[in-house]
């Protein structure tokens, strides 16, 4: 379908931020004039005085609420149609403009870390500079790991090659991986990623197995290049653990988003003590699928043809009255998000595909892209970008611009809620038990893909570092090693641990972000317990989940975190998280003995 075929009220409305292109590409010309060529000398090496530096992070926030104002133009014009060239060009160009200017206001940092603590604190308690607070607070706090300007400058020319190992595993993982082909719905067809994935939830027993072996026997081919690679990267962070003076890895990586070791060490004790129930889930599945269960079985549905094939309008309206549990102005903001054409709907000849949210400060609301079909999942994917969409727009609306952008830490935080209240509405009104089990195993796999899979990943890196941060070389039999217990530890012994398995590790290029992907799993954790107090307590539980979503990123993401009732510090919410999976099977249990 084309474009100009779907109705217009289906199409965001990007007018929202310009009326035109010809009124975008006048902005552009205005800032690059502007800010191109800025002069920062007037502030460089003067950030000690307040009135400089108030200045300073004034023009600084000024030029990126302009600039970020026309990316996002730029960006939802582009993924409408991804073969235009007019917006293939404006989102180079001002993507090129973006690292000019901002290289331009790089001594920023630098020079208010190499203040002492004294200015730094007396800034802190300036009324005027409230909305930096936070900001100053992180810097005071970094200065013991800051070093001299010439080591620091030596590190940073150093950066981009010590940031090529996740470059180099893109190359080998894209372009010398070399996939054959394999066979699905009866033919033979080119093996790709995206393909695995579909194949391993919709293919047949044999095409699984087929899919499988052959895919990780491609990575088992390039796994010397795949281990030194890794293993560059793992030395990398241990350098730069070692000269900014960590503790460890996993201290540095949770220090740049302001979160202490704790929460990574309550969510592997809570997983570690959970595993007993994942291993039953496992054997559940083996009983209703009358079958062995192999790692290329994890992802077969275990509950069929229970798909809700809605209209978008009816899907919409089942979301909007799903989330009543967050009261009506929620309801009325979900609302006001449709008419006002917030949402870009359907699937178009070059559209890009998925789903996701995007916003801006100066933006006068963010944007959700879908490609919706009438699936049941699909339905979901509308519940789980509206949060990401309304969690940007209360936080923008509530904070200054310093502080209203929330960590990826908080990231996936309120569009899982959306879909667990909506799961529980789903759960509960109806009368169809196909689909009741239905739901319970999409909450289920969405758990042990989101929690358990995650923090295994989590867990891996952690020993992954630790041996080389204790003199220990990592090599491909001991990565692999490492990772195959792991796996068996994980989902016990109903599942047969196919040997392939144990060189996942060597295809998830999240690795080269260490210690980015629990974050998932604390979300999902988040998650449960922020929908457990709203079903229990009601408005106020309500009140205090509206406050977080209007945190942005005001403080230390735990410390926002605890607005909504959840101290990730304590082994509480981990805990309720576990709880529910189990309560889940027992529930999904029951209905197979009914």
């Amino acid at each position: 379908m084309e474009r100009k075929e779907i109705a217009e009220k289906y199409q965001w409305k990007v007018s929202d931020l310009f009326a035109s292109d010809e009124a975008w590409e006048k902005e552009f010309q205005a800032v690059e004039k502007e800010y191109g060529a800025i002069d920062t000398s007037v502030f460089e090496n003067k950030l000690g005085d307040k009135a400089t530096l108030l200045k300073c992070l004034s023009l600084n926030y000024e030029v990126a609420g302009r600039m970020e104002k026309l990316y996002i133009y730029a960006h939802l014009r582009h993924d409408e149609d991804v073969r235009d060239s007019f917006t293939t060009s404006a989102l180079a160009r001002i993507t090129s403009l973006f690292s000019k200017v901002f290289s331009q206001f790089a001594f920023i940092d630098p020079q208010l870390t190499a203040l002492d603590e004294g200015t730094l604190q007396s800034f802190i308690a300036d009324p005027d500079f409230s909305e930096h607070d936070y900001k100053l607070k992180k810097l005071v706090e970094s200065k013991a790991h800051v070093l001299s300007e010439k080591e620091e400058k030596l590190l940073a020319l150093g950066s981009d090659v010590f940031g090529g190992f996740q470059d180099v595993f893109m190359m080998l993982d894209n372009a010398n991986l070399n996939l054959p082909k394999a066979t699905f719905k009866g033919e033979e067809v080119q093996m790709s990623h995206g393909l695995y994935g579909v194949v391993l939830h919709t293919g047949d027993r044999e095409e699984r197995k087929e899919w499988f072996e052959k895919y990780y026997d491609s990575y088992i081919k390039l796994i010397d290049a795949i281990t030194q690679t890794y293993y560059g990267n793992v030395k990398k962070n241990v350098l730069y653990k070692t000269v900014r003076n960590y503790n460890s890895c996993l201290e540095m990586a949770l220090d740049e988003e302001d979160v202490k070791p704790i929460v990574y060490e309550n969510l592997i004790k809570a997983t570690h003590d959970a595993l007993p129930t994942m291993h039953e889930y496992i054997s559940v599945r083996k009983k209703v699928l009358k079958q062995e269960q192999h790692v290329y079985d994890l992802y077969v549905p275990l509950v069929e043809d229970a798909d809700m094939s809605l209209p978008f309008d009816e899907a919409y309206a089942l979301v909007v009255k799903g989330l009543g549990a967050l009261g009506k102005e929620y309801q009325s903001l979900l609302e006001k998000a449709k008419a006002e054409r917030w949402i870009d709907v359907y699937e178009n000849e070059g559209k890009r595909n998925g789903a996701y949210s995007a916003g801006a400060y100066n933006s006068p609301h963010p944007y959700v892209l879908l490609n919706y079909q009438p699936t049941t999942n699909d339905i979901f994917t509308i519940a789980h970008e509206m949060g990401h969409a309304l969690h940007t727009y209360k936080s923008t609306h509530a904070q200054p611009q310093a502080k209203a952008s929330y960590t990826i830490f908080l990231a996936e935080i309120a569009s899982t809620v959306n879909e667990v209240l909506l799961l529980k509405y789903l759960y509960k009104e109806s009368q169809d038990k196909n689909l009741k089990k239905y739901l319970l195993n999409y909450y289920m796999d969405t758990i042990r893909a989101t929690l358990f899979r995650q923090t295994q990943f989590a867990e891996f890196e952690q020993k992954a570092h630790e041996k080389v941060e204790n003199g220990e070389a990592l090599t491909k039999e001991s990565l692999s090693e490492l990772y195959y217990a792991l796996n068996k530890q994980y989902y016990g012994e109903s599942l047969c641990h196919d040997e392939r398995i144990a060189y996942e590790w060597a295809r998830i290029p999240h690795f080269y972000n260490a210690f980015y992907v629990y974050k998932y799993a604390t979300g999902i954790i988040s998650a449960i317990s922020i929908v457990k107090r709203i079903l229990t307590e009601g408005e106020s539980a309500v009140k205090d989940y509206f406050e977080f979503l209007s945190s942005g990123g005001c403080s230390d993401p735990v410390s926002i975190l605890k607005k909504a009732g959840v101290d990730l510090e304590k082994e509480q919410p981990f805990k309720v998280a576990m709880q529910e999976f189990k309560d889940t099977l027992e529930e999904f249990k029951s209905l197979l003995e009914d």
